[in-house]
């Protein structure tokens, strides 16, 4: 399970160094912090939408991430998301 959580991890900071390919339609990231680290281990950890909640993005994007949390593959983007702290996103039609 260690060997699992870390791969995933590690896959996860290697897709920081890769160019987006869907300009416009995603969001801005942040700044990595302190905070955005423990919001990202929120987000995979415990449940998707709480890494956003901390990083006060909106309550659709927060119930969004916690509902789309059931799909278990879901908690890496959320973990990726809180961790870039990427304001913004795709929604309203967009995703």
């Amino acid at each position: 399970m260690k060997k699992l959580l870390l791969s995933i991890i590690t896959l996860a900071m290697l897709t920081l160094t890769t160019p987006v390919a869907f300009a416009g339609t995603h969001g801005t990231n942040g700044q990595v912090s302190a905070t955005s680290v423990g919001a990202a281990a929120l987000s995979l950890l415990i449940w998707p939408g709480l890494g956003q909640a901390v990083n006060d993005q909106s309550f659709e994007k927060n119930i969004t991430h916690a509902l789309l949390g059931l799909t278990g593959i879901f908690r890496i983007w959320s973990c990726y998301d809180a961790f870039v702290d990427r304001q913004g996103g795709v929604w309203h039609n967009r995703i």
